[in-house]
């Protein structure tokens, strides 16, 4: 056992009334919702890198935080490793995700960073055996060094590219090792600055192949879990080829992979994408590639992906409706992709990051289940639509566009603008927040 979490205790449910900041308010992972148990719903992860291999920097200013198991040392990353599963216990969190470069220290070569890739693999799954949290998923990063700045999949060096492949089967095999649910796939330089220097078809070409060569890993291998993209946009490549959840099913349907490939959505890159989380979700959902969330907060006044613990559980009912909507998780989770401020420098800060992110969005799913359940916004959804379940609409779809415009004559069509209703939907949904 570490000092790091000395005398903070195990987080419990106490109820909306507690007034004990170490305790959860609505929380309560064996309360039962739509059938299913508050912990089975949510599926919290913690994110290893934001939370013990982020050091306090921001764009304009370096490391604030001190903390004992920073360095690159096979001991220290042990010693990180004892630290997250006292937090993840203290939480009671079911699961966590990681990067290889947050877990393990990089070596001065490819095979000496695999070593201690392995090496860390092995020490997780001691830890997994001994603790309730098990992964959610794992990933790569190729973005953090200097090696990945022209990216990875679409790298123009060939060199690259067979760096880039190495490093994702190493991870795909850990993941797998450890029981991870699902394998994400986050592009953050799989983009480019200009087009003076890029050949975009190309690049593009590339970034089809690599993942139709990680489909085909997942299947050699016998890999269970779900490959997710992450979409997002700029930052820091100005145009990125997952700018989005639709641009991102655009891409899966050009390379034939749209049946193999879902997407893990952030609030946060939602954001800078210029939708909300809830548009995100729903697109996904409606396409059928709806796996996973990364739960943060931008700051709205920044222009960047600010990666805040969530606080706001009206903005977040309304993710969690969609979620609801499509039926739920099935291998993804609630990830908090999220990071205490630069100037939150104690253990607790840490901890009760968790527990607020945690009553946001258990007391949001809690908001957005009862809406759901009493059918009220679906049933205006449905009234609104109702026109299209009728025979002579659905033989207008199956028509062409002749026998559509010869209704308009033969039946004298004026139709008149019916009213959406969004105020009153909104004050609807307000009843339930």
């Amino acid at each position: 056992m570490s000092t790091f979490f000395k005398d903070i205790p195990a987080i419990k449910y106490e109820g909306p009334e507690s007034h004990n900041e170490f305790a959860f308010r609505h929380y309560n992972p064996d309360e039962v919702i739509l059938g299913k148990r508050m912990e089975d719903h949510l599926r919290f992860a913690v994110a290893y890198w934001h939370s013990f291999a982020w050091p306090g920097g921001d764009p304009f200013g370096g490391q604030t935080f001190d903390r004992p198991w920073f360095g690159d040392s096979m001991d220290l990353a042990r010693l990180k490793a004892d630290v997250a599963f006292e937090m993840f216990d203290i939480l009671g969190a079911p699961f966590y995700c990681f990067h290889d470069a947050d877990m393990r220290p990089e070596g001065a070569t490819f095979a000496e960073s695999k070593r201690n890739l392995d090496a860390m693999v092995d020490y997780l799954g001691q830890k997994q055996a001994d603790h309730k949290t098990q992964l959610l998923w794992g990933t790569a990063n190729m973005f953090s060094n200097r090696r990945w700045m022209s990216g990875a999949a679409t790298n123009p060096d060939p060199d690259v590219y067979a760096y880039a492949a190495a490093t994702v089967k190493a991870n795909m095999d850990a993941t797998m090792t450890l029981g991870g649910q699902n394998y994400v796939l986050w592009g953050g330089r799989e983009g480019y600055e200009t087009l003076l220097n890029t050949d975009l078809k190309a690049e593009r070409a590339h970034a089809g192949r690599f993942l139709q060569q990680v489909v085909e890993y997942k299947h050699k291998i016998g890999f269970k879990g779900a490959i997710l993209i992450e979409p997002k946009p700029q930052e820091p490549s100005k145009h990125q080829y997952d700018y989005d959840v639709a641009t991102v099913y655009g891409f899966l349907k050009d390379f034939g992979l749209e049946k193999e490939v879902q997407t893990n959505i952030e609030q946060g890159h939602a954001i800078l994408a210029g939708h909300s989380f809830e548009h995100e979700i729903a697109m996904a959902a409606s396409l059928g590639i709806f796996g996973s969330i990364d739960m943060n907060r931008n700051d709205y006044q920044s222009g960047w992906d600010t990666d805040q613990f969530p606080n706001n559980h009206a903005e977040k009912a309304l993710a969690f409706y969609e979620i609801l909507r499509a039926g739920g998780y099935t291998t993804g989770g609630t990830n908090f992709d999220a990071k205490i401020r630069r100037q939150s420098l104690d253990a607790e800060d840490l901890i009760l990051a968790h527990v607020g992110g945690m009553d946001t969005c258990a007391r949001a799913l809690k908001c957005a289940a009862a809406m759901l359940e009493s059918d009220a916004l679906e049933a205006n959804r449905r009234a609104r639509y109702a026109g299209w379940e009728t025979d002579a609409a659905k033989a207008m779809l199956e028509g062409g566009l002749e026998a559509a415009a010869a209704r308009v004559t033969a039946e004298g069509l004026e139709p008149e603008p019916k009213s959406g209703r969004q105020e009153r939907l909104e004050n609807l949904w307000n009843t339930y927040i």
